[in-house]
């Protein structure tokens, strides 16, 4: 008799993955990052269990983009109040908090429940080129 094996939150073994973002394009290592962080690169990947790594992200600053994105993509957020919407531009984004565009890129990725919110906590970026987890003693991972 087959039956299909579910994993168990218990049965998960967790890894630690360091990036470099240097010279990346940002939609492409943003889905890489997603597949390791829902954890689809493993055999024992189940879609209602967390199974997924952690990753760190260094140089987040030196990400880039094609064709005209610099000028043309913007982040749009909203207080509530009339006339407070604001606009800013991708090239601005990165040159004032470039964790948060690569931050953005993945957060959309992930599923929107409390399963993709428990996943994204794994997630760490960093615009330059040092991190604080040297404890954990991270892989660096080519991606």
């Amino acid at each position: 008799m087959r039956t299909t094996h579910i994993t168990k939150p218990h049965e998960v073994t967790r890894k630690w993955f360091v990036i470099d973002a240097e010279g990346k394009n940002l939609g492409r290592l943003s889905t890489q990052i997603a597949h390791i962080l829902r954890g689809k690169h493993k055999p024992t990947f189940s879609p209602s269990v967390d199974t997924g790594d952690h990753v760190i992200v260094v140089n987040a600053d030196k990400i880039v983009v094609t064709g005209r994105k610099m000028d043309q993509k913007t982040y749009v957020r909203n207080s509530g109040y009339i006339g407070a919407r604001k606009e800013t531009k991708l090239k601005d984004m990165l040159s004032k908090k470039p964790e948060f565009v690569l931050w953005h890129a993945v957060k959309g990725m992930l599923p929107k429940n409390n399963l993709g919110r428990k996943m994204f906590g794994k997630f760490h970026v960093y615009a330059g080129s040092e991190h604080n987890h040297q404890a954990q003693k991270p892989e660096v991972l080519e991606v």
